[in-house]
């Protein structure tokens, strides 16, 4: 797995419903390096971005319980807080440009952890530059 560019200078917010799929992206992204932070639907992650300004990247998965969907929480996140880079992903859910947030990543599940750990130094270099 490739290597953080800028150890823990941001912080990624990990959006998943699914205990043990929200744990890997989790520890994919401690591993890397990144801080991590965990919610299991949109109101715990608005939650979260309310309390941590330090996150800089949203990691949300489509289909989820709760108030909204990842697609609505991206463009929501994009509306609140436009410096966060949005990663959004879904093993069901077919999604085109249009869909996304701008500058919005789309990832189809199962999704290649160095696809995103490199989109993570990527948002880290531009960050920190």
């Amino acid at each position: 797995m490739g290597q953080a560019l800028h150890p823990n200078r941001i912080a990624v917010l990990v959006v998943e419903d699914d205990a043990l799929l929200r744990a890997e992206a989790v520890d994919l992204c401690i591993e890397a390096g990144f801080t991590a932070y965990e919610a299991r639907n949109a109101d715990q992650a608005i939650h979260c971005l309310e309390r941590h300004s330090e996150i800089h990247v949203l990691f949300t998965d489509i289909e989820m319980e709760g108030s909204m969907d990842g697609l609505t929480l991206s463009h929501a996140v994009r509306d609140r807080w436009p410096p966060v880079a949005i990663l959004i992903t879904s093993g069901r859910r077919k999604v085109t440009k249009e869909d996304l947030p701008e500058n919005g990543l789309f990832f189809p599940k199962p999704y290649s952890p160095d696809d995103i750990v490199n989109a993570l130094n990527d948002i880290a270099a531009r960050i920190t530059h």
